[in-house]
């Protein structure tokens, strides 16, 4: 595959460029960037490194990649980001690095749509088949677990975890952890059901959401305290894995979970 630079494309020296790239007018990478095979940079992109991108990435116009973070504790440090495979990046999204106080390392990993003017913020972690939509903003330190959907203008507060499969509705304002296949919805976010559309969209059997549905109602209708609904799920998972992703969200939770 034959690698394409715009001629009023500005490409720092030292970046690594792959096989099959193409960057378009206008666009700006900088040092320590590392761009895999088969590529897409649009026009009018910045990339700034250190960072990494994956294989078959598309940026979008206008997009700001591996900028410093305006956190005041970053002091010009090295840190990083890393993109996975096969990501779409649309127009004018912003991506942070890290902080040495934290991960030092902002990771997109593979497969997700990260839709126009959306921002992911420093130490942030996005996992797999994502969907971010238009102008969500992640604070730092957020992380987005496989085959979550944000819907358009959702805010996370940093520290926060979405969990697998689930869903935030339009404008959502999250300040607490949302646990796997949960949907939430307003300001401040509340849980209302689980995602079962979209679990049936993947190929989730009818016997397997009844159970997410029964754990759900476990954690949000039985008035349990968090330890008592863990012990409930325990004794569910017996019938079916699916049920682990919700015992790791309670888990893992440290700012305790959306409502």
């Amino acid at each position: 595959m034959q690698t394409e630079i715009h001629p009023t494309a500005i490409v720092d020296e030292s970046a690594v460029i792959g096989s099959g790239v193409r960057i378009g007018p206008y666009s700006i990478i900088g040092p320590k960037v590392v761009i895999g095979d088969g590529c897409e940079i649009a026009s009018h992109v910045v990339l700034t490194g250190p960072t990494t991108l994956g294989r078959n990435n598309r940026i979008y116009q206008f997009s700001s990649v591996g900028q410093d973070t305006p956190d005041k504790k970053y002091q010009g440090e090295d840190t990083t980001l890393v993109v996975g495979d096969n990501n779409v990046i649309r127009e004018g999204v912003t991506i942070h690095r890290g902080t040495v106080q934290d991960r030092g390392e902002t990771t997109i990993g593979d497969d997700n749509l990260i839709m126009a003017y959306a921002h992911v913020g420093h130490d942030s972690v996005i996992c797999n088949n994502t969907i971010l939509v238009n102008n969500v903003a992640l604070a730092g330190h957020v992380e987005v677990r496989d085959w979550a959907i944000l819907s358009g203008f959702s805010l996370v507060h940093q520290h926060c975890t979405i969990g697998e499969h689930a869903f935030t509705g339009m404008g959502a304002a999250i300040g607490k952890d949302v646990p796997a296949y949960v949907m939430v919805a307003g300001n401040p976010a509340e849980a209302k059901t689980i995602n079962a559309e979209g679990l049936r969209r993947r190929g989730f059997s009818r016997e397997d959401i009844a159970l997410i549905n029964k754990a759900y109602k476990i954690v949000y209708r039985r008035g349990l305290t968090l330890q008592e609904a863990l012990e409930a799920l325990v004794e569910l998972r017996e019938q079916s894995p699916v049920v682990q992703p919700w015992i790791d969200s309670l888990k893992s939770s440290s700012r305790g979970i959306t409502r």
